[in-house]
């Protein structure tokens, strides 16, 4: 299949697919085909432009997809780097920290850790809101 830009005797423009090179030949020398717009039989191809596969172009998505990863994961690690300098990490005892901190309304400390689904859950029941972080690894 072929497809052609053509053009009739009022300049009119329009496409229309082919067999092959021949069948257009074939076609208007029978006066088979005509204008869209007008019904003109006087039907020539006009310059058309193959569609050509760009692998340079396709590299440019890559690499606007690796740099929108590469400055996701800046921004995830600049995060990683705060928490770190400015809480205190408690581990998997995050659950029973948290509450003493939000218990204790004098205890202002900063802190973070980790917690089981379950666990979130119960903290969530009790009204203890918490934030997920993705921790994104400083060597990958």
């Amino acid at each position: 299949m072929i497809k052609y830009n053509l053009k009739c005797k009022n300049d009119h423009e329009f496409e229309s697919w082919f067999s092959d090179s021949k069948e257009f030949d074939k076609l208007n020398k029978k006066n088979l085909l005509s204008c869209i717009y007008c019904s003109s039989k006087t039907i020539k191809k006009s310059i058309m432009s193959p569609m050509v596969s760009n692998i340079k172009r396709q590299d440019t998505h890559y690499e606007i997809l690796d740099k929108e990863l590469r400055r996701e994961k800046d921004q995830l690690l600049k995060l990683r780097s705060y928490i770190e300098k400015n809480f205190n990490y408690v581990g998997k005892e995050f659950s029973k920290k948290v509450r003493e901190v939000y218990y204790d309304k004098k205890n202002k400390k900063a802190i973070y850790g980790t917690t089981t689904l379950k666990e979130r859950e119960e903290l969530a029941e009790e009204g203890i809101d918490l934030l997920s972080i993705p921790w994104v690894e400083k060597e990958n």
